[in-house]
């Protein structure tokens, strides 16, 4: 039986909501975890993975980014570096907890992505990523101006785009996505990194992982066949992976 608590944590203003879970009271490596584009930290698949982490001995923090789940700010106003500096918010509050020995992120999708660039910043900071089909591919549609199949000219971004679900994003989010380039960020970072991808994903290119365990330098690539961009075909084969690998790690 894990212990868990809700926590509240602020950047610059904006409410994060989260929620701690550890094994028991004893020091030991806490995983931040980032949810997807139009998700949350409530999520089962997301849910599932913190589990796995948390068997295999780590405390793990889900955390609700701006514009999403339970947290402040509007989803048309988030963008990546809203992102960034939420999840090094995130970093900032946990280093200060006396149980936390080493501190690891993990993300799907958007998350992962986001987690990727954040470990790039501060690699000092970050012991290891777990990312599960992360969305390298963002910055990239960003730039060619395709966003989840909407179409138009990406040097004259319209004030609004419309994305998945009715929902909508403001100019911003494809203006910061466009300076973006994952490849630097990936290389900046030495730790270990575990990749998961189902290659029954029809959202987020496997090509794309592929191309980032090359680059990284300590990857392990895991490809879940018939896995679709959600995990919810395989659910107990992720869990093995990542608690696991984390094991081994640890």
């Amino acid at each position: 039986m894990s212990i868990a608590e809700r926590r509240i944590i602020l950047d610059d203003g904006i409410r994060l909501s989260a929620v701690l879970e550890r094994p028991n009271p004893e020091r030991r490596p806490l995983v931040i975890f980032l949810h997807g584009f139009t998700s949350s930290k409530d999520r089962p698949h997301n849910i599932a993975s913190c589990e796995a982490m948390r068997e295999a001995g780590c405390a793990t923090l889900r955390v609700d980014l701006y514009g999403h789940g339970e947290s402040g700010g509007a989803f048309r106003k988030h963008t990546l570096h809203k992102w960034i500096s939420n999840t090094l918010a995130v970093i900032d509050e946990v280093r200060g907890l006396d149980f936390v020995s080493s501190v690891w992120l993990s993300g799907h999708s958007q998350g992962g992505l986001t987690a990727a660039l954040v470990a790039g910043m501060a690699p000092d900071l970050v012991r290891g990523l777990i990312l599960r089909a992360p969305a390298f591919m963002i910055p990239r549609c960003a730039r060619e101006g395709d966003m989840l199949g909407t179409r138009f000219d990406p040097l004259r971004i319209p004030d609004s785009v419309p994305v998945i679900k009715g929902l909508t994003l403001d100019s911003g989010y494809v203006r910061v996505a466009q300076t973006i380039h994952v490849e630097e960020a990936v290389e900046r970072f030495p730790g270990p990194v575990l990749l998961l991808h189902g290659d029954a994903d029809d959202v987020v290119p496997l090509a794309d992982s592929v191309e980032a365990a090359r680059r990284y330098r300590d990857c392990r690539l895991e490809v879940i066949p018939g896995e679709t961009h959600h995990f919810d075909r395989c659910p107990e084969r992720m869990r093995t992976i990542i608690r696991e690998w984390l094991r081994e790690k640890l």
